[in-house]
């Protein structure tokens, strides 16, 4: 029992890493996971909070190499988005798009599915990194 629930568990981790990163993580989940991810929404946070620990070590480490707040926070960002394959940014892009250029619903959502991004998805993706830029380049240095 306690066997099976933590064989659930990791694969609950593993799917959750799947889907939010681009960590080659496969590998770690069961013999004969068929790979449902619905009861493994729980793991999301755990795993968004390893993306963002991890992120904050690069940008922890550049602080620590004496580069300045703002390149330490660029590199932070980086690799975020690398780690994550820019999975938030996709989303966030493709929502200004549709209800940036869409009039009615049908249209928004046909937008939305579109693999180009439109102005208000570049815009969109400017403010969010600068903004989080700034921020995580404004935080005090203890």
């Amino acid at each position: 029992m306690i066997r099976r629930l933590a064989g659930r568990l990791r694969d609950d981790l593993v799917g959750a890493a799947m889907v939010l990163t681009r960590l080659p993580v496969g590998a770690l989940a069961r013999r004969g996971w068929t790979g449902g991810l619905s009861g493994g929404v729980w793991a999301y946070p755990p795993v968004g909070a390893l993306a963002g620990l991890l992120g904050g070590a690069v940008g922890a480490l550049g602080l620590w190499l004496g580069l300045p707040g703002g390149l330490a926070a660029a590199w932070a960002l980086a690799a975020l988005l690398l780690l994550t394959g820019a999975l938030h940014e996709d989303g966030l892009a493709d929502t200004a798009d549709g209800f940036g250029g869409g009039r009615g619903r049908a249209r928004k959502l046909e937008i939305m599915r579109d693999s180009r991004i439109g102005s208000y998805g570049v815009l969109a993706l400017a403010l969010s990194l600068g903004i989080r830029g700034l921020a995580l380049a404004a935080m005090p240095v203890s």
